[in-house]
């Protein structure tokens, strides 16, 4: 027990030195200190001792110092006071201000041997719980990044699929062909800008790429009549909020993307449909994509008509805040110059249409 190395402080000299050769013949290391500044000095140079042995009453320092230093230097390192009949009550305060125990002076050789022992043996504990608790930290922290790395491979299998949904429907409706991935870009820049956190801005972005979906279910005569629908053919094309709603809804990853889907033709003074949902009935992420929605179908070609400017969009938009437009929404898009929807939309060009940032994350 050569390495056990205990650091033994009393100023009295006869005391410290019968301490000392107790210990020693018990297979101890003592260090012996004289007082409390020479105790201080070891405490704050030394490696940690295994344990301390400091009297309660020494000079130049009370015990209870060297107990506070050794706890903020050494805080694995039991302290164990020494102290006369007399000092009883302060050796019961050094216990409630971290002492391990205490040994009551006179004591015999026997009661020295076995108040280090347990005093040992309460520090191999605490090291092996301390070495534990690492362990396991280092169990938890590898095992988080591997279920992260899983989330994130989901994560990126989901919107390989959103992918894949938004490419079928601009195989079937050419004429809005990128409309989807533009509009999900302008919905998540005006999203941010209003101060939306990032797991609802990733929602709103799914909600957003998906909002046609529901086109799908269209039969072609309706979906692709090159004229004029009739108010029966209207009515069927209407029912695509709902329709898309349902192919979504019961998809976890999607089920809050679906609410996007089903509200996203209504309007905030209630004239929209399906529902004829009004303010803040709508959807938060819903009312903040109808701004963008109508932002890209003003700038964007038509078959029967071409792109109108940016400058016409905003006046466009602003004309119908509080009708068809939250004002709050219409307020933050105001706020937005013009040429960041430029900067999107020549991003966005048929050309290259880049992967959507549905895992937005700020």
């Amino acid at each position: 027990m050569a390495s056990v190395r205990i650091l033994v402080v009393d100023d009295d000299e006869n005391v410290r030195s019968a301490i000392g050769r107790a210990l020693k013949v018990a297979g101890y290391e003592p260090l012996l200190a004289a007082g409390g500044q020479d105790a201080l000095r070891r405490i704050e140079k030394d490696d940690p001792y295994d344990l301390v042995l400091a009297d309660i009453t020494i000079q130049g320092m009370d015990g209870l110092g060297i107990l506070d230093r050794v706890k903020q230097l050494q805080p694995d390192t039991p302290v164990v006071m020494i102290t006369a009949i007399h000092d009883i009550g302060t050796a019961i305060t050094a216990m409630r201000r971290g002492a391990y125990d205490y040994l009551l002076k006179p004591f015999e050789n026997d009661q020295l041997q076995k108040t280090v022992r347990r005093a040992l043996d309460y520090r191999a504990l605490v090291k092996q719980n301390s070495q534990f608790r690492h362990n396991l930290e280092q169990l938890v922290s590898a095992r988080t990044e591997m279920l992260g790395q899983a989330v994130a491979d989901l994560e990126r299998s989901y919107d390989i699929t959103l992918e894949a949904l938004g490419d079928a429907l601009d195989l079937k409706d050419s004429e809005t062909e990128g409309h989807s991935k533009r509009v999900t870009a302008f919905t998540i820049a005006l999203a941010r800008a209003h101060g939306l956190d990032p797991a609802s801005i990733r929602v709103i972005a799914r909600g957003a790429f998906l909002h046609d979906i529901g086109k799908m279910a269209i039969p072609d005569a309706i979906l692709l009549k090159p004229g004029k629908l009739s108010p029966d053919e209207q009515a069927v094309m209407r029912e695509h909020c709902e329709r898309g709603y349902h192919i979504l809804h019961k998809i976890p990853f999607l089920h809050e993307a679906a609410e996007i889907v089903f509200s996203h033709q209504e309007h905030f003074d209630g004239s929209g449909y399906p529902r004829g949902l009004k303010g803040i009935e709508i959807p938060l992420g819903a009312r903040v994509f109808a701004v963008a929605d109508t932002l890209d179908a003003i700038t964007s070609d038509r078959p029967y008509r071409s792109a109108s400017s940016f400058d016409a969009a905003r006046h466009e938009i602003t004309r119908c805040s509080g009708t068809q437009f939250d004002p709050s929404i219409v307020e933050t898009y105001l706020s937005l110059p013009d040429q960041l929807w430029q900067d999107l939309r020549a991003e966005i060009s048929p050309a290259r249409q880049p992967y959507v940032p549905f895992t937005y994350s700020g």
